[in-house]
C-alpha cells in the first residue's frame, strides 16, 4: 500500500467512524422507498442463484448485507469502519460481518459466487479503481457475478462537517461508460448497465449507475 493510499483509507474509516449512529438512523429504511433499486438487488440474487456465496463489498450498518440475505443468498459483509460494523451486528445478529478493505480481501480465488459494491468505491480516486476492480474479478468463480452501483457525474462532492461531526470527505461521481470499460479490462462481461434519474424528494441530485457483470466461465 503506498503512502496515498494508506491516507485515503484512514480519511474514509474515520469520516465513517464518526458518523456510523447517525448515518445508520438517517438511511435505516431506505430501501423500502426505493423500488428501482431492489429490482437491481432482485436481479443480482437471482443471477447468483439460491444460497450463492456473496460479498458485500463496504457494507456499513448492513441494510443491503441484510437484504441480499433476505433474497436467499450466503451473504457477509465486509467495511473499513468498525463502527459500521457494530452497528451491522447489532441489527442483523444472525450475519457475519468482517472488517476489511476492498484493496486486499482476505479470500481464495474463485471463493465467491457474486461480489456486491454498493456506492462503496465512490470515495476512491478513479485512478486507484483498476487494482480494485482486479481483486473483484480475483474472488468470483467462473460464471460468477458482480453488482456496482454509484452516482453519476465527474465532479466531486464535498461533504463537510456532516451532522456536525468534524470530519469530511469527497463524494466522487463517476460516469457508467468509463466503469464498463475497466470492469471489461478487469476480465468482467457487462451483464446490464441501467441508469435511473436522480428522486428530488431523496435530495438526490444526480442519476445512480448500477452495472452487473459476469466473470468469464
Amino acid at each position: 500500500m503506498t503512502a496515498a493510499d494508506a491516507d485515503h483509507t484512514v480519511a474514509t474509516r474515520t469520516f465513517y467512524d464518526a458518523i456510523a449512529e447517525d448515518y445508520a438512523a438517517l438511511f435505516h429504511d431506505a430501501l423500502a422507498a426505493m423500488p428501482l433499486d431492489r429490482a437491481q438487488l432482485a436481479g443480482f440474487a437471482e443471477l447468483v442463484g439460491s444460497g450463492g456465496r456473496v460479498a458485500d463489498l463496504g457494507c456499513g450498518p448492513g441494510r443491503v448485507t441484510a437484504h441480499l440475505a433476505s433474497l436467499g443468498l450466503s451473504v457477509f459483509g465486509l467495511d473499513l469502519s468498525e463502527a459500521m460494523l457494530a452497528i451491522a451486528r447489532r441489527e442483523n445478529p444472525g450475519l457475519r460481518f468482517e472488517q476489511g478493505s476492498m484493496q486486499r480481501l482476505d479470500l481464495p480465488d474463485g471463493a465467491l459466487d457474486g461480489v456486491v459494491s454498493y456506492y462503496s468505491t465512490i470515495h476512491t480516486p478513479q485512478h486507484e479503481l483498476p487494482p480494485i476492480y482486479a481483486e473483484f474479478r480475483r474472488v468470483p468463480a467462473p460464471g460468477g457475478h458482480l453488482l456496482l452501483a454509484f452516482q453519476c457525474g465527474d465532479e466531486p462532492r464535498r461533504h463537510d462537517r456532516p451532522f456536525g461531526r468534524p470530519v469530511s470527505l469527497d463524494f466522487r461521481r463517476l460516469q457508467p461508460e468509463r466503469i464498463a470499460t475497466l470492469l471489461e479490462e478487469a476480465g468482467f462481461r457487462i451483464v446490464q448497465r441501467t441508469v435511473r434519474a436522480a428522486e428530488p424528494d431523496r435530495d438526490e441530485t444526480t442519476p445512480h449507475a448500477f452495472l452487473i457483470a459476469r466473470t468469464p466461465q
